[in-house]
């Protein structure tokens, strides 16, 4: 097998060289994990308030005693975490971004790119996405084979008749997979808009998650293409400066709900419009979710 979304993103990554010539976004993935890991080292760090899914053989029962809090002793571990990305390929992924370029080929680069650098960093990468009404599931590997075959069979979902949402992998997660993991979900304003809150609260509750949110083309004074209909927009329409202001409110009052949505559940997230630098708004992302944890 060729590596040649894996070979794209590298050159990406060298090209623009903000990951790895700026001191602080490369050092962007140590601490940016809750302590997810799948195996550790016998080199105590810290002492730390318990969470649920934390082995209760760590527990530190002369602490707990003292502090009356139930503490656990974490390690330096080998920081080998469970990766689940889990990219939105409905057929509205088909569609442009705000810089006319394909919102598929920006969220399979964005995704695409923090799964090189986790896996960079010896983290172990699974994936989930629907071809039609076909749950497609890469396993959790290490390694850049495995990051490529993933990225393969997303860009094979993209088709004109894939009408998925991220609701039915979610539950799937929940249903199916029993370890802890961090969850990135790709999708635009409309998936975050169609995610069901009760998904959204068992999700987080048991795992990180963290989103990337492609943008939507602005659909006025160009040519654009119209996903739904598989046809161009009438020149009489794109102009109209009347459904302009209207389409301008309407996608305002989107983002808006889906940045209250994301919030309500802190999940982190960034915006990408394009494919250029992703690496940047990948290590705003990474930085987002430190802040929280």
């Amino acid at each position: 097998m060729n590596l040649d979304y894996v070979s794209k993103i590298k050159f990406g990554l060298k090209r623009y060289k903000t990951i790895a010539t700026d001191k602080t976004t490369s050092r962007v993935l140590d601490g940016s994990y809750n302590s997810i890991y799948k195996g550790r080292s016998m080199n105590f760090d810290e002492l730390r308030e318990y969470v649920p899914g934390d082995d209760i053989k760590d527990i530190d029962w002369k602490a707990t005693s003292r502090s009356q809090k139930v503490l656990i002793r974490s390690y330096i571990a080998e920081k080998k975490h469970n990766i689940m990305l889990v990219m939105d390929a409905n057929h509205r992924m088909l569609g442009h971004t705000k810089t006319g370029e394909d919102k598929g080929e920006v969220a399979l680069m964005a995704g695409g790119t923090l799964g090189y650098m986790v896996t960079d960093n010896g983290d172990y990468v699974s994936g989930l996405y629907y071809h039609d009404d076909k749950m497609e599931r890469s396993p959790f590997k290490t390694g850049f084979l495995n990051l490529e075959f993933l990225l393969e069979g997303y860009a094979k979902c993209l088709t004109q008749t894939n009408k998925s949402d991220l609701n039915g992998i979610l539950s799937y997660i929940m249903h199916n997979i029993k370890r802890r993991m961090i969850v990135v979900m790709v999708t635009d304003t409309e998936g975050v808009c169609n995610l069901k809150e009760n998904l959204l609260g068992q999700i987080t509750m048991v795992h990180d998650c963290l989103l990337i949110k492609v943008s939507d083309t602005d659909i006025f004074g160009k040519k654009v293409y119209n996903v739904e209909t598989q046809g161009y927009l009438p020149p009489f329409l794109a102009q109209s400066k009347a459904l302009q202001k209207k389409q301008h409110k309407v996608m305002e009052d989107l983002e808006k709900q889906a940045e209250k949505k994301l919030n309500r559940y802190g999940i982190p997230y960034v915006n990408v419009d394009t494919a250029t630098r992703v690496d940047s708004k990948i290590a705003e992302l990474l930085e987002k979710n430190k802040s929280v944890n």
